[in-house]
């Protein structure tokens, strides 16, 4: 086994691990800021479904996994895409870390991208980098922002009128189970979305260190130990991290009702679902936060804490020039030295 396969596999895991600290708790925090589910089993839950989803949606739908395989060609001699690859994965680690520290919920999708994207630039340049795969990308930021925040608005609409005449006990006994419930589905699908991305890179690891070929296709058959070691990966650092992330998505921004809750889980889900089988990559960290901001806008437009908002449009604004300029450098320099 290669040093350089260590090291990006290493790299490849690394992320994963930090996708599960810093973005999975998106798909808990609103569950968790309306006291439907306790912390400690939130992320208990969110840890089992995000397994779950990394491993039975890519069984029946990888076309996620393809579209970013696709997104990229690193060129070059023997080493140098795996140390492209190395350079993308370790500039992601650092911009997903610094982004933890401080309490932003910046997306680990938006971050894979821009990093990868950096080091095919670095490496090849613009016919580096497949536009029509990329494209996907921007379909995706477009759709997750009308879905996510048109769909929690016009949920929360809706319900206020369904249940206007229904007393406040029986309608939170209601919503507690169903935001239980979405809160479930937006943890499995964050897997199904996110667990994807990730082992679309390993794949390209496996791929640049000889071990898989690409099918027909040109994409990959990604094998049963890969979706299982990234499951686990990905459920691992769940369980080791959240908080931060759940207090500013759940509890700083806008300051929920079990129903409106429900509508932004709801709406989040079915945006995460649609994606997912369609292929195309979307930020469940953007489509879970615009939801948020949809349903706070239903009430009221002065109900959302917009300074909050602000704070996240710039880190994600931020991340596409930000994550992909370090990995840029990161890979003329570690070409340099390697």
């Amino acid at each position: 086994m290669s040093a350089a396969l260590i090291i990006t596999g290493v790299l490849v895991l690394g992320v994963i691990f930090v996708n599960g600290w810093t973005d999975a708790p998106n798909a808990i925090a609103t569950a968790v800021s309306t006291r439907v589910l306790p912390p400690r089993v939130a992320i208990t839950m969110a840890v089992i479904l995000n397994f779950a989803g990394v491993l039975i949606m890519t069984f029946f739908n990888a076309e996620v996994a393809e579209t970013i395989s696709h997104m990229v060609t690193f060129e070059g001699g023997a080493n140098e895409p795996q140390i492209a690859l190395a350079a993308a994965l370790f500039s992601i680690v650092v911009w997903s870390v610094g982004a933890w520290y401080f309490g932003i919920p910046t997306s680990e999708s938006h971050s894979l991208i821009a990093g990868i994207t950096g080091s095919a630039l670095a490496m090849g340049g613009l016919h580096a980098v497949n536009m029509a795969e990329w494209s996907k990308v921007l379909i995706g930021l477009a759709i997750s922002s009308v879905i996510g925040f048109g769909g929690g608005f016009g949920v929360a609409k809706l319900i206020q009128k369904i249940f206007t005449h229904v007393n406040r006990p029986s309608a939170n006994r209601f919503f507690t189970v169903g935001q239980a419930l979405s809160a479930a589905a937006n943890a499995f699908l964050h897997g199904a979305q996110d667990g994807q991305k990730f082992m679309g890179v390993f794949m390209l690891t496996l791929f640049y260190n000889g071990i898989v070929e690409r099918n027909a296709s040109g994409g990959f058959a990604i094998p049963l130990w890969v979706m299982i070691l990234c499951s686990l990966i990905m459920g691992l650092g769940t369980s080791v991290g959240g908080m931060k992330i759940i207090k500013a998505v759940g509890m700083d921004m806008v300051k929920l009702e079990k129903y409106q809750g429900f509508s932004a889980d709801l709406s989040s889900a079915v945006c995460l679902l649609a994606s997912s089988l369609f292929g195309i990559p979307v930020s469940t960290t953007h489509t879970k936060t615009t939801a948020i901001m949809g349903v706070g806008a239903s009430r009221r437009v002065r109900s959302v804490d917009w300074r909050i908002v602000k704070e996240m449009v710039l880190a994600w604004i931020l991340t596409f020039p930000g994550c992909g300029l370090i990995a840029y450098l990161m890979t003329k320099l570690f070409t340099h030295i390697f």
